[in-house]
């Protein structure tokens, strides 16, 4: 068994406890369990990006029927305010639902990998994925800043162990970084369409014929 495959999987308990604490210092933990317990993370993330949409939805719906009132009564002045403030909750709504996608396309690459152990070709993408997305939600929800910031060390931790045990140096060159660009621009393709289809169009003084959707 190669030197990767032994690190790829749990070693079985065995020896003493000066032995077990010289191999824990000694080199890296099994990769696989760790690849594990990140897509669990990622996919709390992501229940919690669930979540922050199920809420987004709802002050979006009432807060158009609230915009659809003040343009049937003809108030410019509050319209615009709603019309302001709706924009605005749809803003964030797509950040979210793009962040989203784009953490679920990465989970499921992480899952992929632990069963062919394709290491590089999904870990340095991912890393940019979640800093890209750290990012994004800072606005949105900026308490997920830390829990993808610890997601994302855990997968540099273990770009840095594949490292070790391969001996090759890997970093974010330009095909990694353009991997994870192209998952986040289908990410946000995507969220774009699901707006479209999901939200109806702000309505105006000048458009009335939304209001039966909005009432």
């Amino acid at each position: 068994m190669s030197k990767f495959e032994k690190n790829w999987k749990p070693k079985q308990s065995s020896g003493g406890f000066g032995k077990k604490t010289r191999e824990t210092v000694r080199g890296p933990q099994p990769l696989k369990p760790q690849i594990q317990k990140a897509t669990g993370q990622l996919n709390g993330e992501i229940h919690r990006l669930d979540g922050a949409l199920s809420r987004m939805k709802q002050r979006e719906t009432a807060i158009f029927r609230k915009t659809v009132t003040a343009v049937q009564q003809h108030d410019e002045s509050t319209s615009k305010a709603y019309s302001n403030e709706l924009a605005e909750v749809r803003k964030m709504t797509k950040i979210v639902t793009q962040s989203k996608i784009a953490l679920e396309q990465i989970t499921m690459r992480l899952q992929t990998v632990t069963e062919f152990g394709d290491f590089t070709a999904v870990l340095a993408p991912a890393i940019g994925v979640i800093k890209s997305v750290r990012a994004n939600l800072a606005t949105a929800i900026p308490d997920a800043q830390g829990a993808l910031g610890d997601i994302g060390s855990e997968l540099s931790t273990m770009m840095t162990d594949v490292g070790g045990l391969t001996g090759s140096n890997f970093f974010m060159g330009s095909e990694t970084s353009e991997e994870g660009e192209k998952i986040m621009a289908e990410a946000a393709a995507i969220a774009e369409k699901r707006m479209g289809e999901t939200f109806p169009e702000v309505p105006s003084a000048q458009d009335e014929s939304v209001f039966s959707n909005g009432s």
